[in-house]
């Protein structure tokens, strides 16, 4: 009889939203991000060249997983003029809902995962008489908060990886090399869902820009997870968002004598459109930080591991 062994350090390979509506042909696709698939593909297939010590030993991938009407799409909004949904793009300022120039849908049925926000997360949350939350006071004071922290406004993306959409998926060949992984290596994909709840945003992997219910809250058990790594490389999309704020929150909570375990692949990442400003500002973070940034190509060799 045989028996499953747990990797205990090693090579963990952070795959942040690896997903087809970020890439050519997707509904929010980033020019470049099939030359960083391929090269993400590249480094797991030549991880697997010696079957019996893989040089990649855990693959975490994140999956941004949105309902339609999210806080961030534009059908969750209504103009006052008109009742037409904000293009993709918009920019909705806390003042702008307060001063009625957009809503939310006042049809609006939250799930009831969604519905779990509670007065101890941040937020001074009001409900009607039926209990129900009061879906515009809430709005003004998530966007308040939002804007307060200071990282962004609430942007109205164009409808993405919406869950049980083609677009939500992993792209193929990324895919592929991470099935053809854990057929050779034995080792199965760790999953993180990101995003499921309506009524935040959620660019980091570790928790929410505003974080309004446990679900929403630091994860620290993948923290832990995480930091039992020998070495952590962050590869995915985009650099500008998701990529930027996953790492910022785990470099946060990570000790800072073993940062050195940390790599940033840059050839694996590229920026949103009209975002290149805030893929800068996190190349600088990363160098004022003290975490390596290494390219695709190199990270496995032995020199650097």
């Amino acid at each position: 009889m045989t028996t499953a062994t747990k990797v205990i350090g090693g090579t963990t390979l952070l795959l942040v939203d690896m997903q087809k509506d970020f890439h050519p042909g997707g509904s929010l696709a980033i020019d470049s991000a099939n030359e960083d698939a391929r090269r993400i593909t590249d480094m797991i297939q030549r991880s697997m060249r010696d079957p019996t010590s893989p040089s990649i030993n855990r693959l975490v991938a994140t999956m941004d997983s949105h309902h339609k009407l999210h806080i961030a799409h534009p059908k969750f909004w209504l103009h006052a003029n008109d009742n037409q949904h904000p293009p993709p793009f918009t920019i909705i300022t806390s003042s702008d809902i307060k001063n009625g120039v957009w809503r939310p849908r006042t049809n609006l049925k939250l799930p009831v995962s969604n519905q779990l926000v509670k007065p101890s997360y941040l937020m001074k949350i009001k409900y009607d008489i039926n209990g129900n939350l009061n879906l515009l006071d809430y709005c003004i004071e998530y966007t308040k908060l939002l804007e307060e922290k200071g990282r962004f406004k609430l942007c109205i993306w164009p409808e993405h990886c919406l869950i049980g959409t083609k677009g939500h998926q992993v792209v193929d060949d990324v895919s592929e090399a991470m099935t053809e992984w854990s057929d050779v290596t034995g080792g199965s994909i760790e999953w993180v869902m990101k995003g499921e709840n309506l009524l935040t945003e959620m660019y980091s992997a570790l928790r929410a820009e505003i974080p309004i219910n446990g679900q929403t809250d630091y994860n620290i058990p993948l923290l832990h997870s995480l930091k039992k790594s020998d070495r952590l490389l962050i590869v995915g999309q985009a650099m500008s968002h998701c990529v930027n704020y996953t790492a910022r929150d785990i470099i946060e909570r990570w000790p800072k004598n073993e940062l050195y375990k940390i790599c940033v692949l840059t050839d694996c990442m590229s920026p949103v459109a009209g975002f290149e400003k805030e893929a800068e500002d996190f190349m600088k973070f990363l160098k004022e930080a003290g975490v390596k940034t290494c390219l695709a190509a190199d990270v496995l060799n032995d020199a650097l591991m």
